[in-house]
Parts: C-alpha cells; sequence; structure tokens
C-alpha cells in the first residue's frame, strides 16, 4: 500500500507571511468528534479543520459538543444544537444521545443519534455552500449516507478519514456481543458506504489493507499516519516537575498510562501486572485520562497503594507530564490488533522515554516499534510484571536511536501537509 500521495494542487496565492493560500476552496468538515476534545479523534479533526482555515480554505465543520473520552458533556457545553467560530472554523454543533455507561447497544445508539439529528443540517448545509470537499470522518460511517448524497448533487470530492474501523472493533473488543446478523448487516452498510468515496485516507497499513478487503480499489486508499508536534513533545534535559508535584523521589519508577480508559485499551493487564508487583515498593503506577471504564477500574484498583489515577493533564504542560514517567506502557486489548494504530504512540516516542507495547508479533504497532520500545504480549500478566520489574532494575541511558527515527516520520507538520494536499486535489486527479 502506497503512502505518497501524487497530482497537482488547486489554485494558490502566496501571503506575506510566505505561506501557501487556497482561498479558492470550501470544505466542509462532518465527524462526531472535534476540537476541543483533546484525546483521540477530535483533536486531530480539530487539527486539520484549523490547519485547512490557516491555509486559506473556507472551513465548515457539522459535529457533536465535546464529550469524549468520557461521554459527557464537557463545561461550557450543552447537549444541544449551537454555533460557533473557533480558529477560522465556523462549527455547528448537534445533541446525540448519551449516558454514563456507554456500553453494549448505547455504543450504537450513540453515533445513530448523531446520524439522525445532523442528517438535516448536512444536507442543507452541502446544497446551500457547495463545497469543492466533503470530509467525512470514521468514526461515525452511520452519518456518511447524507453527506454522499448530497456531495453528488452539487458534485463535490469525497473524502473518508477512517480512524477506526468501527464495526470491526465494535466486535472485536464485545461491544455488541456475538450477534451475527447484526455483525454482517454491519459490514454490508460499511462495504457500500465505503466504495462511494472518492478517496480513503487512514492511518496504518494493516487498516488500509482491511479496507482494501471491504471491496475499496487500492488506489484510491492512502496513508497518514496521526501525528505528534515535535515542537510541544520532545525529551527534557532537566527532571520534569511533575515527579515532585505528585510526591514522587529519585529513587521511585513510575509507570505511566496516559489516554483513553476504555475496552480497547487492555488496561486490566497493566493494573493486574501492578497487583503483582505490589511489593516491590519503589514501583508506582499512574494512570492519566478518562473513559468509560475509569470508575470500575478505581473501584478494582484503587486500593493499591502505589497505583495512583488522574485526570487528563493541560496540553500546556503536556511535554512536562510525558517526560515525568520511567516508563510509558501501551497495552493493547488482543482483539483490537490492527484496527487501531495508537495515537497515543507518538507522543511516547516524542518524550525519549522508555516504552513497553502489549502486542502480538506480526501486528502493525509490533513492527513498528520493533527496536524502538519493548514489547511484551497482550494478555500476559505475568510477563508484563517481568518486564516493568527488569526496566526498573536497569539504568535509563536517555532516547534510544530508534525512537527519535520513529517519531520523525510522525511529524505533525509533515502529516497535515500530506492530508490537505489530498483534500484539496480534484478529483480527477485523485485516483
Amino acid at each position: 500500500m502506497s503512502n505518497a500521495v501524487a497530482g497537482s494542487l488547486t489554485t494558490s496565492v502566496i501571503s506575506k507571511d510566505g505561506k501557501t493560500r487556497r482561498n479558492d476552496r470550501k470544505i466542509v468538515v462532518y465527524g462526531m468528534n472535534y476540537a476541543p476534545e483533546i484525546a483521540g479523534v477530535g483533536k486531530y479533526t480539530g487539527e486539520i479543520g484549523a490547519h485547512l482555515a490557516a491555509e486559506g480554505c473556507d472551513v465548515t465543520v457539522v459535529t457533536t459538543p465535546p464529550h469524549y473520552p468520557g461521554w459527557e458533556v464537557r463545561d461550557g457545553y450543552r447537549n444541544r444544537f449551537s454555533v460557533e467560530l473557533s480558529d477560522g472554523v465556523k462549527i455547528f454543533r448537534v445533541p446525540l444521545l448519551l449516558r454514563s455507561r456507554m456500553r453494549g447497544i448505547w455504543r450504537l445508539l450513540a453515533p445513530l443519534s448523531f446520524a439522525l439529528t445532523s442528517a438535516p443540517l448536512i444536507f442543507g448545509l452541502i446544497l446551500h455552500r457547495r463545497p469543492n470537499t466533503v470530509l467525512s470522518v470514521e468514526p461515525t460511517l452511520f452519518a456518511a449516507p447524507v453527506a454522499l448524497l448530497a456531495a453528488k448533487l452539487v458534485g463535490a470530492t469525497t473524502v473518508l478519514h477512517v480512524q477506526d474501523l468501527e464495526v470491526d472493533a465494535a466486535f472485536a473488543v464485545g461491544h455488541l456481543g456475538s450477534k451475527t446478523w447484526l455483525k454482517r448487516l454491519g459490514a454490508l452498510f460499511e462495504r457500500f458506504t465505503m466504495k462511494r468515496f472518492d478517496k480513503i485516507v487512514t492511518i496504518s497499513n494493516r487498516m488500509a489493507e482491511r479496507i482494501v478487503e471491504k471491496g475499496v480499489p487500492e488506489e484510491r486508499v492512502c496513508i497518514v499516519r496521526n501525528w505528534v508536534d515535535l515542537t510541544h513533545i520532545y525529551p527534557l534535559e532537566t527532571t520534569s516537575t511533575y515527579r515532585q508535584e505528585l510526591g514522587f523521589s529519585e529513587n521511585d519508577f513510575v509507570v505511566l498510562y496516559s489516554g483513553n480508559i476504555g475496552a480497547k485499551q487492555g488496561l486490566n493487564v497493566l493494573l493486574d501486572a501492578a497487583v503483582r508487583l505490589k511489593s516491590e515498593r519503589s514501583i508506582h503506577f499512574v494512570i492519566a485520562g478518562e473513559g468509560p471504564s475509569k470508575a470500575e477500574l478505581q473501584a478494582q484498583y484503587g486500593h493499591l497503594e502505589r497505583v495512583h489515577f488522574l485526570p487528563f493533564q493541560p496540553y500546556a504542560r503536556f511535554n512536562e507530564f510525558l517526560n515525568m514517567p520511567d516508563l510509558h506502557a501501551l497495552p493493547q486489548d488482543r482483539g483490537a490488533a490492527d484496527l487501531v494504530l495508537p495515537s497515543k504512540l507518538g507522543g511516547m516516542l516524542a518524550s525519549g522515554k522508555r516504552i513497553v507495547v502489549t502486542a502480538d508479533k506480526g501486528t502493525e504497532l509490533a513492527d513498528f516499534v520493533e527496536d524502538a520500545a519493548i514489547i511484551a504480549p497482550p494478555g500476559d500478566v505475568e510477563a508484563l510484571a517481568d518486564v516493568i520489574r527488569i526496566a526498573a532494575s536497569e539504568i535509563a541511558t536517555g532516547p534510544m536511536p530508534a525512537q527519535m527515527e520513529r517519531v520523525r516520520v510522525l511529524s505533525r507538520d509533515d502529516g497535515l501537509s500530506r492530508l490537505s494536499d489530498t483534500l484539496l486535489m480534484p478529483r480527477s486527479e485523485l485516483a
């Protein structure tokens, strides 16, 4: 699967600041997650919208109130229709169905509710705005057919940004049980919808291969990995101030997981390893983030003296936070292997700290970090505990050369540039 994006761009001019301006382009972005969400899909889609607006594009977004990963509307927003302007982007927000425990059928009803509440708005908006490009984001694919129809009526180029193969992932991690008929129906809908986009952009080689297996011609699929801002996340030459703030001594060995706390993350295995290591008094575990599994994990493991649960940390201090641990942990549920390439990996690599990843050999995640991280088999508590125990006994020697090599291919500027080139390419040149 080729990563290259070829073809000429639309008409552009050079502004006084030396940046290329594409002020003849109208783009509609349609997805359930958007800034100011600071984790997952919303973070990246928000950066895409802001980047396109900064390049001079006329960008309009249809999305929901920020609610991920806690599945509750964040302060300052309400679960209702609203309009705002941010980073030069006009954002329309629509309500969706939310509850505190988003599991089982509720994980299906939430995106369906977004598809229903947004359908009249996105259809009318595309017909009125007559954009050059309509960018739909998966999740959620349920909303895409209405946007595809409206885009066809006005002759707009259609691009699908696949951040998550949501049908496969929902069954792989057990959100929807083992309902065979529902899985078949979802697969049929997915194949029917994906094949109708002019271009599909996804974030990993394995996901691209799966999309081709679903009937999308290979020439319509390209890969742009999720990126990391290397001007914001980088190795510190001094000790992170977080260590003192959180009460860790020089002799403490800190293991950090920072991100969404949900089913795909396999955090039970990491915390079961913490149980195995409870006699190792210098080893601490920090679980930072939000998500549907957090309350359950706190109830099960919160009694452990050296397990610490924290909320998401401010983005302005995120580099200090990612430089705080001695070891980053990236556990993954075996069922979700190759369905998602975790976006949090970029920040871990950029921090220069050691990383332990749970992944089977032959998965893209294992291949990508092969000589840049410690790899343990997923689901094996004893193996993970042993890896952490050994790492705690070793003296850190600074960033591994392979880490810095890997993170360079995840540069934010490069990723956004390649993605915007695809979005702004005329339909005749997309294939």
